[in-house]
């Protein structure tokens, strides 16, 4: 293994990430809505984003194993890679299973669940713009941290629809699953932004 003293290689890679959660959540946005052969191509390219993506989490930890000079702690490099990949298996699962399962009427609260995750990946995406510089990070963190408090209460609402009698069995579980996952992509986000709030301390 050739051991380079390069670092600047990782600030667009973790961009690039961001760009991916970005076009994720629009797909999934624009799921919600969609019919027919829409949602066929919707999962047909978000499954090519989740490939993109795991790709530019190969190549982080590629950087990773072969840069003598990481611009943070190593660990942390991985902890951010794995965490952001985290996010994008969780909304390709959310839209895997919407159209696998032929689910067209959502609850409300599922669209809601939807939007947070749409300003969390644009945040978010934002934030790992700023990795370089570290600057005005903090905002980022504390309002992923919100946003996720907002996802809990949908996905609190959201059960208690389901389990209301408006919905037969077997779309409650259909349902249940897909929020699941959705619930998962919140969580994920925080980690993102824990392991940025992580980063920034020991940078500061």
């Amino acid at each position: 293994m050739r051991l380079t003293p390069r670092s600047n290689e990782f600030y667009p890679l973790f961009i690039a990430f961001g760009a991916h959660l970005v076009e994720g959540a629009a797909l999934l946005a624009e799921l919600m809505t969609a019919e027919g052969d829409d949602r066929t191509r919707i999962g047909k390219r978000m499954r090519e984003i989740e490939h993109d993506a795991d790709e530019t989490t190969h190549a982080i930890f590629s950087a990773a194993n072969s840069t003598f000079i990481t611009p943070f702690d190593r660990e942390d490099i991985y902890r951010l890679a794995s965490t952001l990949d985290d996010v994008m298996d969780e909304m390709e699962e959310s839209v895997d299973l919407t159209v696998l399962y032929g689910l067209h009427r959502f609850p409300d609260e599922f669209g809601l669940v939807v939007d947070v995750l749409t300003q969390a990946a644009d945040i978010t995406a934002s934030a790992m713009g700023r990795l370089r510089t570290m600057a005005d990070l903090s905002e980022y963190w504390i309002e992923i941290n919100r946003l996720e408090n907002m996802a809990d209460q949908y996905h609190r609402r959201l059960l208690t629809r389901l389990f209301s009698g408006e919905y037969d069995a077997l779309t409650v579980l259909k349902i249940k699953d897909v929020a699941e996952a959705l619930e998962a992509a919140a969580d994920a986000f925080e980690k993102v932004a824990n392991t940025v709030e992580s980063i920034a301390v020991k940078e500061s």
